[in-house]
């Protein structure tokens, strides 16, 4: 696993010294001498030990006066997988600062949405991750600007605000101050490394580990899409997103990625909306995972070695939005993928906000993709919809909607599994199964067995593996903290 500890500084430096990859967006790497920060695969010649640091985040190095190495671009790495693993505070902050909490509600909001108090946030999250709420925000700002600076042709003062920058001089003055140029100079580096800005779409590369099981993932949303919300076409995963500002549509594309990251062409309503989609789409694909501690944990159990072996790399296909994973796991309860599948695409159909046709012309060469033109629809539209399908599941889906609707239940990644799994198990007709399929798919739990879901028990049956719920239950602890991997594998297998 790539763990090391509280940064441990002999484990840190011998990772540095090999340019193990594998720790990119784990930690940061800071010379003294040069006054930079790396990531630790970083090509250039190692430092020597007396004249480094190591900090868990780009903001706790940026607050220490050190600036973005520019050959490695240690921003464009995956995210450390402790914040999709881990429950705590500081893990659920970071989680909603990537969502742009701050930006939105301020620090104060952010504190709101996690229960506490504002002191007491910045308490916790400086002494954890080395920098408070507001660097944090302001490294993800910056982290904004360059991607539109890069891959926009906007104008720097329409990117200050989209970045969420209070100003051009703030806007500015940070530029220079994370990456020692300024948002101009990023442009023409930009251009002379290729990438040319496109009027509308935002061409992005979202960097992930290897292995990487883009099939897998493919196949998932292939057979789960709701006709006019999603689409796979040709190995392109197309949807439309309701983000903060406005609605997006976005193409994945995962038939024919490339080694290391995944190409995304993005549409957007409002700029703003960037950080909010590039942080949702990461979860949706798991790409900040650390396969090779997942697939070490799993290959131990003889029973489940095979199936390791034959997909490495396994991921958690995740949520693009709260409300429309939970609505689809209450249509999924007691009935088949593609019985589930046709009532979700009739409540788009009659239920979902049609998206501009400006941005739903994501198809590949050019030609607009008309079937992934609706949002998923509302709580407020559901809480007072006719659902289709049995009386008790359609009062179930209404329930939850107009809990979601009036603030009682709230669906985001920065919920703790736990008090999640409890709200929802409040609400009447949502089971066990349904709080714990919410809490993998929607925060990215990685140790959710779902040892009672019907496929998981016919996957475990076929690879030698107890049927038996209670049984297979104790069985799965020799795969904590994987367990929903291992439910990956046996969904396979069923």
């Amino acid at each position: 696993m790539l763990e090391v500890g509280p940064l441990d500084t002999e484990r840190c430096y011998r990772a540095v010294a090999s340019r193990d990859a594998r720790f990119d967006g784990v930690f940061i790497t800071a010379v003294r001498t040069t006054g930079i920060y790396c990531r630790p695969s970083c090509p250039a010649t190692t430092p020597r030990l007396r004249n480094v640091e190591f900090f868990t985040t780009a903001a706790a190095a940026q607050q220490n006066g050190y600036r973005a190495c520019r050959r490695c671009l240690p921003d464009a790495v995956p995210g450390s997988p402790d914040w999709n693993s881990r429950s705590d505070l500081a893990a659920r902050a970071m989680r909603l600062i990537a969502d742009g909490v701050v930006e939105r509600t301020g620090v104060a909001g952010l504190a709101a949405r996690l229960g506490y108090s504002e002191r007491h946030l910045t308490r916790i999250v400086t002494a954890e991750l080395g920098a408070g709420p507001l660097a944090l925000a302001r490294a993800h700002r910056a982290h904004t600007a360059r991607l539109l600076i890069e891959t926009t042709p906007m104008a720097m003062a329409d990117i200050a605000f989209a970045a969420g920058f209070a100003s051009v001089r703030q806007f500015n003055d940070t530029v220079r101050e994370v990456y020692a140029v300024t948002p101009s100079v990023l442009r023409r580096e930009s251009a002379r490394r290729g990438t040319t800005p496109v009027a509308g779409t935002l061409s992005l590369r979202l960097p992930h580990r290897e292995p990487f099981d883009a099939a897998g993932l493919l196949a998932h949303f292939a057979g789960r899409a709701l006709d006019g919300l999603e689409s796979v076409v040709d190995g392109v995963y197309r949807r439309t997103l309701r983000l903060p500002h406005g609605p997006g549509t976005v193409a994945l594309h995962l038939g024919d990625h490339a080694p290391g990251h995944v190409r995304a062409d993005l549409r957007l309503a409002e700029p703003r909306d960037l950080g909010p989609a590039v942080a949702r789409l990461r979860r949706l694909l798991d790409l900040d995972a650390d396969p090779v501690a997942v697939d070490t944990v799993l290959a131990e159990d003889p029973a489940l070695a095979a199936a390791v072996a034959a997909v490495p790399g396994i991921r958690l296909p995740g949520a693009a939005d709260g409300l429309e994973i939970a609505v689809k796991a209450l249509l999924g309860q007691q009935v088949s993928v593609g019985a589930a599948r046709t009532t979700g695409a009739r409540l788009v159909a009659r239920l979902g906000e049609a998206v501009p046709l400006d941005l739903t012309d994501t198809e590949v060469g050019g030609a607009a993709d008309a079937s992934s033109a609706l949002l998923f629809p509302s709580a407020a539209s559901l809480a007072e919809a006719e659902i289709p399908g049995p009386a008790r599941r359609a009062a179930a889906i209404r329930g939850l909607a107009a809990a979601v609707a009036d603030g009682s239940l709230v669906l985001d990644a920065g919920r703790d599994p736990a008090g999640l799994r409890t709200d929802l198990e409040a609400l009447p007709g949502v089971g066990p199964w349904t709080a714990g399929y919410v809490a993998m798919r929607l925060l990215g739990d990685p140790d959710e067995p779902l040892v009672s879901d019907l496929a998981v028990r016919r996957g475990a049956a076929t690879l030698g593996l107890p049927a038996d719920p209670a049984a297979l239950a104790d069985h799965t602890l020799a795969w904590r903290p994987w367990r929903s991997y291992a439910a990956q594998h046996l969904w396979r297998h069923a």
